[in-house]
This record gives structure tokens, sequence and C-alpha cells, in this order.
């Protein structure tokens, strides 16, 4: 597509045809992790808030490392836009949110200065799982961890739960007034996690020097838990020259997103919030059910459709699913193995959600790439994989699929020498690759392999580590994918449990007679 060179970058002084939705009159929240999903997501949430109701809810954003966004924020008048992409077309917003961008990296101290700030209320976050410094193994902050050590020992800090406490320092010195820090991340009761790590943070500091925050937070800080759905995609040279032509102007950061988006919030919030609701939001006390469902039936089976679908060949979510195999593998994992481990929030129609997920990833349109739902599965699939799996085992029964989850992860991320997993495969990041390529190398067989992993490393939590029947299962399917192809797995791994679901039924049926 070619693009008018003289089209004038996007601003508030630009005649653009989409104006933006809102100009707010100052900043009340501040969002760590300006990424692509917060500017699709909780920002779009906040534009339509303001739009309603008003008030001082602007966001200033602070990315964690990258210049990008920050520099092309400030060329922009802080504009963007949201190109929301299904088959029917492209339609584009501009929320107009923000009023100001740095780098987290760049400038630490700003982050505790913002936070001290009686005019900031709200501290939301989009750092991924990675950005909590925990240990997976122990689910405590990870003091070994040297960015965090330093942090603990004094000077500006760099991670984001030491930022967050020594915010709440400065906040409890300039007087202390109500905050809340809301996470939007994917980890499990995401607003419990945050605050114990950042009170894990505050008892690591010598003597009485967190005894104010310490007393802040059990006065005046609230941590709720959330729930954050929508798809969104990395932006693509060919989505920029889409969103220039029906703008009229050059964004250089648009976000592309799929028309579906979900919000579930716990409504604690001391320090007073936006009217989220008018953009869509659900204000629950039931946010662990909504959490429950989304990451089991949306992402455990996303992980799945991923990695079978790069190990096919395939480069995006929509062509992964059109394979009858994938999709079949992936509506058996979501009826037989996650669905049983789902406590479904009241009013939900779970029949019509999951058929919804099926719509959302067929969306051809949107071209949700396997490698970036692929990435950082170390961490994601900690998260997604390994309650359902225990449940299911605990009740004498294989979880087949899951298995093959781990399968295809490993085989994606550490295959065995001689195996080529494919470059959709080898596009994928993750904290744990060069770990896992060093066990990889010397491994002998998916056995050896998913002993080291699963067993030895505890990549997947003490529980699994230690149930012998699920790791050769799931060496048994890695051997499979290297020696016979996915397909030959996916055979293995659905027939396995159909068979396993028949001889139930035939068991009910017997005892029904009696």
């Amino acid at each position: 597509m070619t693009i008018n060179a003289d089209l004038r970058i996007l601003s508030r002084a630009t005649s653009a045809a989409i104006a933006p939705q809102v100009a707010p009159t100052g900043a009340g929240i501040l969002h760590l992790g300006l990424g692509s999903f917060h500017r699709a997501h909780q920002a779009m949430y906040t534009a339509a808030a303001i739009q309603q109701s008003g008030g001082d809810w602007g966001i200033i954003g602070a990315s964690s490392r990258s210049r990008t966004i920050v520099d092309a924020m400030h060329a922009q008048d802080f504009l963007y836009s949201v190109a929301t992409i299904s088959p029917a077309g492209t339609s584009l917003a501009i929320p107009g949110v923000h009023t100001d961008a740095f780098v987290a990296a760049e400038q630490p101290e700003r982050v505790v200065t913002h936070l001290a700030d009686p005019r900031i209320r709200i501290v939301t976050l989009t750092v991924t799982e990675n950005g909590y410094s925990y240990s997976p193994a122990t689910e405590h902050l990870d003091l070994d961890d040297p960015i965090v050590r330093a942090d603990v020992q004094g000077g500006s800090p760099r991670s984001t739960i030491g930022q967050l406490a020594r915010g709440i320092q400065a906040r409890a010195a300039a007087g202390g007034e109500a905050l809340t820090i809301l996470s939007c991340d994917n980890l499990a009761s995401n607003g419990t996690h945050t605050e114990k790590l950042v009170r894990e943070f505050l008892h690591a500091l010598p003597g009485g020097d967190a005894a104010d925050a310490l007393a802040l937070l059990d006065r005046s800080v609230a941590f709720p838990s959330s729930m954050v759905d929508r798809i969104v995609p990395s932006t693509t040279p060919q989505l920029r020259d889409e969103v220039a032509a029906l703008l009229g102007a050059h964004d250089r950061i648009p976000v592309p997103g799929e028309p579906f988006t979900m919000w579930a919030i716990e409504d604690r919030f001391p320090g007073g919030r936006p009217d989220w609701e008018a953009g869509g939001a659900v204000f629950t006390s039931e946010v662990g059910r909504y959490e429950q469902m989304k990451v089991r039936l949306l992402n455990g089976t996303h992980s799945l459709i991923a990695y079978l679908g790069a190990l096919r060949g395939v480069g995006t979510i929509p062509e992964a699913i059109g394979i009858p195999r994938i999709e079949d593998a992936a509506r058996t994992i979501m009826r037989g193995e996650y669905e049983p481990s789902v406590e479904v929030p009241s009013g939900v129609d779970v029949r019509a959600y999951e058929a919804e997920l099926f719509d959302r990833w067929s969306n051809s349109a949107l071209g949700h790439r396997t490698s970036q739902v692929g990435s950082d599965g170390s961490v994601k699939l900690r998260q997604r994989i390994p309650e359902p799996a225990m449940l299911a085992l605990d009740a004498g029964r294989m979880p087949h699929l899951i298995a093959l989850t781990v399968a295809g992860y490993l085989s994606c991320l550490a295959p065995l020498p001689g195996f080529d997993p494919g470059v959709h495969a080898a596009s994928m990041t993750d904290p744990a690759r060069e770990r896992l390529a060093a066990l990889s190398a010397s491994a002998r067989d998916g056995d050896e392999l998913a002993r080291r992993v699963i067993g030895e490393r505890q990549l997947f939590g003490a529980d699994l580590a230690h149930q012998d029947a699920f790791i050769a299962r799931v060496g048994a399917l890695v051997d499979t994918i290297h020696r016979h192809g996915v397909d030959a797995a996916i055979s293995d791994a659905v027939s396995a449990v159909e068979e396993s679901m028949l001889e139930k039924n035939l068991t009910t049926t017997k005892e029904g007679r009696r």
C-alpha cells in the first residue's frame, strides 16, 4: 500500500479523520509497562470512563526499557490509534488518555516520585509474568536476583516490585494518601500475589526502614485482583500503512486488537477510580473464577494451538486452528481437561464462551502469530497447567493433551539433537531457552528430557515434579513428535482421551443399571 508522503504526523493539531476520544485535565493513574496490550485495553476503558464521567484520570505511562513507544508518544502529543480488526474490516479509535511517558529503566526515580504524588491514586501494571521478580519454585520474591538485591540495598530501584515498595515508602513519608495498585497481568490472584511480593521486599529492608510503608499498606493501600482479556498481536508495517490511509495521518505506533475485550475487577479503590463500567468492565467478587476460565480455557488451549501450529509449520493462530487435527485437539483439551477444573462465574454461559473462543482464534484478519503466543512458555505454562493436570491425576485420569502441550513446548524450545522444529518455533523467545537447550543437548530421548525439565528442574512446580506417570507421558509424546511428526502425537493424545471418556461412560452406564 502506498501512502502519501505529505501526510503529517498524528498530533492534536493534525486534522485526522478520527479525533481523540478525550483530553484529560490531569493524571490520576501511573501505568507500568507501556506496551501494546495496555494501550489497546486499559487505555480504551479509561477513555470511555472519562468520556462519560470526566475526571482527572489521565495516564502517565512508564515503559520498562524500550524508548520506541515513549519517543513516538512524545512526537505525537501522546496519541496513537487502536485498530479493531475483524474479517468485516478495520475500525480506528484514538484513546487520547496519556499525559506523559518515560522509560523506567532510564529514570527509575520518576516511578518513585509519581508514586509519592497524592494526585496519583491508581497504579496499573502490565509488566508480564516475568516482571514480578519472584521464584516460580517458591512463589516468593527472588531475593537472590541481583537487581532485587541491589534494590533492597538502596539507590534508585530497577525492579518493578522494588519500585512499588520504594514508592510506597516515599508516599508514606509524603503524607500517606490512599492508593490502589492494580495488576493486569496473567498471574493467579494477581492482586494478592503483588501485595505479597511488595510486603516481602519491605520486610527485607534493614532495621525499621519499612515501618511507615507497612503501616500505610495496612491502612490505605489496596491490591485488587483483575482479569484482562483481548488478543493484541504485534504491529506490522502493513498495519501502519492501512492506519495511515484510514486516518489521513502517520501514526508510528498503532495497536491492532480483536473486537472482543473483557476486564473483570475487584472493586477495592480507596482513592477512587474511573467509571470503567462505561467501557464494559465488570466489577465482581468472582475475579478468581473469571481468571480460571480465561487462563485455562483461553490461554491454556491457546498455548497448545501455538505449539502444535508452529511444529506443523504455520505462522498464525488462524492457520493453526484451521487444521482439523489441531482444532480437534483444542476442543478436546478445553472440554475434557480444562473445563472440569474451572468454576464458571455466575451468569456466564460457558458453552457460548467456548464457542466465542474458536471464533476469536479463527479471525484471519488479525494474524496473531504462533511464535508470539508460544513465547515465554516457561512462565505462562506454570500459571496454566499444574492445577488442572493435578486435578486430573488425583482423580485417576491422565491429562494426555496437557502432556501434549508440554511435549509441544519442549519440542519447540528444547528440541532433541537432530530434530528441527521449524522457523516459527525458532522465533519463540523464552527466559529458560538457554537452560532448556543445555538439558536437551545431552538427553538420549524424550523421557530423559522430560525427567530433567519437569522432575529435576521442577519447571512446572513441585507437584508435577513427582508425577512419574505424567512425566513419562510427556517424554513419550516428545519422542512421537520427533520420530513420527506432530500429527502422530496429536492422534495419540486425542485417541487416549476419547478412550478414557468412553471407558468412563461405560462405567457410569453399568453403575446406573445396578
